[in-house]
């Protein structure tokens, strides 16, 4: 009898916990009357993702840069308007509400108490982190591959998605019991594009105002889906605009050619870095708490009992 794979889950960590933040009430706090409803609501969520997927393997992937250099070097409006204020030698602070930043610390603690691996990078955000242990999972020999999936409201990070690797996407529609399921079927199905790379070309050409990715101006999301179709990749729909296919009307291959600059770089910045300088990492998910000690110290001072403990159970009967 084949012996059953392992599943990696890999957390978006700040994109879990910005939702938690916003979907658990405020009026949740500790007894000194400081709001911890992000971090009972992260703990939650992990209680609930452990129970409901049984992963053997666990991390928390985190962003020790929000907004790395090389992104801005390459687009200086890559998320220029989330910069709170400008410090020196950085790229700015992320603008974060002050009761969700004085959680984070809190949450840090807690993790590493619990013994759930927390991995982060200098100079790279969580999507790189994550991009980074899927490729060394996918190097891996086909039978000692783990099934990856990757927890995230983060739409960026569908374009790792690759079924033959067994790597998907949960994505969280309402609360963390809906979770949509991102395989190659539901990216053609929703996005017209039939894999995780043509996901990441389609979003070049389309953009994210959210990230401040401007795009290629007058093409959409079903016009960049379209030209991927038609063309392959992006360097496809590149060959053929600067080979004059008669496939591209001449305002489409105008403003490809007037979108030359940012098409040049956009690459290096919408897709996740597969090689972040990551060293190894212990991600067996735990049976029981690393510092028991320390892990009471956290639930008594800041009323984090109740979330601890599904935590707990929920280790206890993986």
């Amino acid at each position: 009898m084949t012996a059953p794979r392992d599943t990696l889950l890999l957390l978006d960590t700040a994109s879990l916990y910005f939702r938690a933040f916003f979907g658990v009430p405020d009026s949740v706090r500790a007894p000194d009357g400081t709001p911890v409803n992000a971090v009972r609501g992260l703990l939650d969520m992990i209680a609930r993702l452990v129970v409901d997927h049984r992963p053997t393997r666990l991390v928390a992937c985190w962003d020790d840069d929000w907004r790395p250099a090389f992104r801005v070097a390459a687009i200086p409006s890559y998320k220029a308007h989330r910069v709170a204020r400008e410090v020196p030698g950085t790229t700015g602070e992320e603008d974060v509400p002050a009761a969700l930043a004085a959680q984070v610390p809190i949450i840090v603690e807690v993790l590493a108490a619990l013994g759930i691996a927390r991995v982060g990078a200098p100079g790279y955000e969580a999507d790189d982190v994550i991009g980074t242990l899927v490729a060394r999972e996918v190097a891996r020999p086909a039978g000692e591959r783990a099934v990856v999936d990757v927890v995230t409201g983060d739409r960026d990070l569908f374009q790792l998605v690759d079924d033959a690797a067994c790597v998907r996407i949960l994505y969280p529609v309402k609360g963390i019991r809906d979770l949509e399921v991102v395989d190659q079927a539901r990216l053609a199905a929703k996005y017209s594009v039939p894999s995780g790379p043509a996901y990441a070309d389609m979003a070049v050409l389309r953009g994210d105002p959210s990230d401040g990715l401007p795009g290629v101006v007058g093409i959409g999301e079903k016009t960049a889906a379209a030209l991927i179709h038609r063309y392959g990749d992006l360097a496809g729909v590149l060959t053929a605009r600067d080979a004059g296919d008669k496939g591209l009307t001449a305002t489409q291959r105008q403003r490809l050619q007037d979108a030359a600059a940012y098409l040049d770089v956009a690459p290096l910045v919408v897709r996740v870095a597969p090689d972040a300088p990551i060293g190894a990492v212990q991600d067996v998910l735990p049976r029981q708490p690393a510092d028991p000690a320390a892990l009471g110290a956290l639930v008594a001072r800041w009323g984090l009992a109740s979330s601890v403990n599904r935590v707990l159970e929920a280790l206890e009967i993986h």
